[in-house]
């Protein structure tokens, strides 16, 4: 036993010596020099090498959106890589269809500059700003999530789809050595151009929600680039379900706001799911939606209200409450925002009554 016990250990340290020798040789030794980008074969930016193809873009002020920072969760900061970038990962491919590896599309975060690189992407990510905007108010909403408020300052507007998402660098802080970008969606009234609202919810551990919770205080400027995202209103009259959890809660703010603004008249039921009662948050804000909207509908379900609590709303899982309403979504739209299980979820139940997959909206964040 003492013997298989310490050839164990000794296979664990050479392991764990190799990957510290593997660390640093990329980053002391191999020294890729200058490398040229050429850009939708017309623009060309000079950088240095040995970074990820999506750090050295935002670099270059050029944002590609990425809702997961750049760990390679996500699967939206897609480019063609038409020369240099080697073949593809493991890591890319299950964000992939058969078409896309064949179109040469890559994760640019996954991709390492190492030499001269050839790519395309979407023209409209030119376009893409960035912004430095002051935090003017910081509100809690449950016991791990707050509703940030930023006035814009240079630019001092922004256009924006309700339904779309902002990138928020994170800055160094004692336990995160490197800046990091997060994507989150935008809450806010789309007609206050001048001002951006975030709900944001605590990830244990996380890197940009520690630093929001414990170190972004109110008067503190902060750095956004976007928007990004085509999770936004259909042009139909369908009816509509919109599911979310969490601070999936966001984008629908913006898209209600906008649905008051233009006098909406689109039958839209909103079930909004909590593990427990102290989950649920912005009640008030959505009875006003009800008396402003005449066909819309909140739905607040609780999966284990506590035993005191006195909830008497519906419980369970929000699928649950979803086909306990409705018995045919052939002619619906659906509207999702929350983790990929949930939305996974959502899709099920959504198809399985009917609805069509192409009539089902989201932006999966992991």
């Amino acid at each position: 036993m003492v013997s298989f016990l310490m050839t164990t250990l000794i296979v664990s340290l050479i392991a764990a010596a190799l990957a510290l020798a593997l660390v640093v040789v990329e980053r002391f030794i191999a020294n890729y020099g200058q490398c040229t980008i050429t850009l939708n074969s017309k623009r060309t930016i000079t950088v240095e090498g040995g970074k990820s193809l999506l750090s050295v873009l935002q670099a270059e002020k050029i944002f590609i959106p990425s809702a997961c920072g750049g760990r390679g969760t996500c699967g939206f900061c897609k480019v063609k890589a038409l020369e240099g970038a080697g073949s593809i990962l493991p890591t890319e491919t299950p964000f992939m269809t058969k078409d896309e590896i064949a179109d040469h599309v890559r994760l640019s975060c996954q991709v390492k500059v190492r030499g001269d690189l050839a790519i395309e992407i979407p023209e409209a990510l030119f376009n893409v700003q960035e912004y430095t905007a002051r935090c003017a108010n910081i509100e809690d909403l449950t016991y791990d999530m707050k509703r940030f408020r930023f006035d814009l300052i240079e630019p001092d507007t922004m256009d924006y789809v309700p339904g779309q998402y902002v990138q928020m660098l994170c800055p160094r802080y004692k336990g995160n050595s490197e800046e990091v970008y997060r994507a989150y969606s935008i809450a806010s009234d789309p007609n206050e151009k001048r001002v951006l609202e975030l709900i944001i919810r605590r990830v244990p551990n996380g890197i940009c929600t520690t630093w929001c919770f414990e170190y972004l205080k109110e008067g503190q400027t902060v750095k956004l680039n976007g928007p990004y995202g085509e999770f936004r209103l259909s042009d139909s009259d369908a009816p509509m379900v919109f599911v979310a959890g969490g601070s999936g809660i966001a984008p629908f703010v913006s898209i209600l706001h906008q649905m008051k603004h233009n006098h909406s008249q689109r039958e839209a039921v909103f079930f909004f799911g909590g593990n427990t009662v102290r989950d649920l948050c912005l009640l008030e804000e959505m009875k006003q939606f009800e008396k402003a909207l005449p066909h819309f509908t909140f739905v607040p379900v609780v999966a284990r209200p506590e035993p005191d609590s006195g909830w008497n709303g519906q419980t369970g899982l929000v699928t649950e409450a979803v086909q306990r309403r409705y018995t045919d979504l052939s002619g619906h739209e659906g509207y999702l925002c929350g983790s990929p299980g949930m939305i996974e979820a959502s899709i099920k139940v959504f198809t399985s009554l009917g609805m069509p997959e192409d009539k089902i909206y989201y932006d999966k964040f992991a």
